[in-house]
């Protein structure tokens, strides 16, 4: 067997970038058309604001083979559509039962997270606080500060994205909205279509 070489990388919390990666990608407001309960407050800004970026990733992957890990540096702006915080896309690992740890580097934000059932949890993140993902959660990360929140993640190379178990469920249970007294609070998402027991069942396989 031919060992891997050991790498390293610099992380730069300031800019929010992370040198020594393999890749690079990131997302701009048109690409997260659909995420939010305000669609004319979208469509508006998208226009004044001309399809700024909203986040981006620095990646470092070594292979997507068991057994190994993947790691990188995530970066999101702040800002606000409509009462809602800038947000990423969010996803379940295409291997749900892979966790991830997220370990915050600068600014501030939250976790929000969401078992297969419904149930929501939110935990939230600045920096040093390190955030454990478990397995099975369907989670994405939420800019509820004032300037640029930074992150550090990791998880095991072999897990995958799903992005579609939110898209199919109309968004995530809860929303994460811009509160005077606490800063942000947690509403129903009106639009939620709750999981059939049976894709429960799947997803945790239960069944074959």
């Amino acid at each position: 067997m031919n060992l891997r070489e050991p790498a390293s990388c610099t992380v730069e919390t300031t800019s929010g970038t992370m040198a020594g990666g393999t890749g690079r990608y990131e997302k701009r407001m048109s690409d997260l058309r659909g995420l939010y309960a305000d669609e004319r407050a979208f469509e508006s800004i998208l226009e004044q604001a001309g399809d700024p970026i909203v986040y981006d990733v620095s990646e470092f992957r070594p292979s997507a083979e068991a057994g190994d890990m993947i790691f990188g540096l995530t970066r999101m702006s702040p800002g606000k559509i409509g009462a809602e915080f800038f947000m990423t896309r969010g996803h379940i690992h295409a291997r749900p039962d892979r966790p991830e740890v997220y370990y915050g580097q600068k600014g501030w934000g939250l976790m929000l997270m969401e078992s297969p059932q419904g149930e929501t949890r939110a935990i939230e993140i600045g920096p040093q606080v390190i955030c454990y993902v478990p397995p099975f959660w369907i989670h994405r990360s939420i800019n509820t500060g004032e300037g640029d929140f930074v992150m550090m993640f990791s998880y095991p190379a072999d897990s995958g994205q799903d992005y579609g178990i939110i898209e199919r469920s109309r968004g995530m249970r809860h929303r994460v909205v811009a509160d005077s007294a606490s800063g942000w609070i947690l509403v129903e998402n009106a639009d939620y279509i709750p999981r059939p027991h049976q894709a429960v069942q799947r997803l945790l396989g239960a069944l074959a």
